[in-house]
């Protein structure tokens, strides 16, 4: 689908990794840490335009001026549950971040997103979030997310997941234009039940050996 905008983070440790991952023999353990190793990598692409400000330092050798990131406050936001797949990652490459939690489940009959939790930094509208979540299937749980994010005062917001619909990011970008989103691949379509083709199956339960 030509018009959907997302940014892909094709990188070759990236795509083999989640080649891994979509196996469906690969083991829970295997499966939770190549997610967190994918969350790192990505992380590096979605901060790329952070700016930066030059500082005084002085090293073992000299004094000099060197670059540090320009006071920007972070937010890490999974969507509960299968999102905190993605969170120590994020914030093993963001140390400072604050974390806060969405939970939004998919009511399986109407596949529409149901919200049942919201914790959240007192400062969001100040910070930027980053809201990570596996899948990216129908996009009503991450697009009912964002809202509920923007409502509590979010202003600047980054969508990052591992494997989109192509039907998912189209919703994203319709309902929340001002919204970047990053993944690591588009695949196919959707089937009849709203699951992501190929995909690699229901991430939660693949996070968590819920099968």
């Amino acid at each position: 689908m030509s018009d959907i905008k997302a940014t892909v983070v094709d990188h070759p440790l990236i795509q083999h990794k989640l080649t891994i991952m979509r196996k469906k023999d690969t083991p829970s353990k295997d499966f939770r840490q190549l997610l967190e190793e994918i969350a790192m990598l990505m992380t590096y692409e979605v901060t790329r335009d952070f700016p930066l400000e030059e500082i005084d330092i002085e090293t073992p050798v000299a004094k000099c001026k060197a670059k540090v990131l320009a006071g920007k406050k972070v937010g890490v936001v999974p969507i509960l549950r299968a999102g905190l797949g993605l969170l120590s990652g994020v914030v093993n490459m963001i140390p400072s971040a604050r974390v806060g939690h969405v939970g939004m489940y998919r009511d399986p009959a109407t596949l529409k997103p149901v919200e049942y939790y919201c914790k959240l930094p007192g400062d969001v509208a100040e910070r930027t979030l980053i809201v990570v979540d596996p899948m990216l299937a129908t996009g009503g749980s991450a697009a009912a997310a964002l809202t509920l994010l923007k409502e509590k005062g979010a202003k600047n917001i980054i969508l990052m997941c591992l494997v989109a619909a192509p039907e998912g990011i189209k919703v994203i970008n319709e309902e929340h234009p001002d919204v970047p989103v990053y993944v690591a691949a588009i695949d196919e379509c959707l089937n009849e039940k709203g699951y992501i083709v190929p995909g690699l199956g229901d991430a939660g339960d693949r996070i968590f050996g819920t099968l």
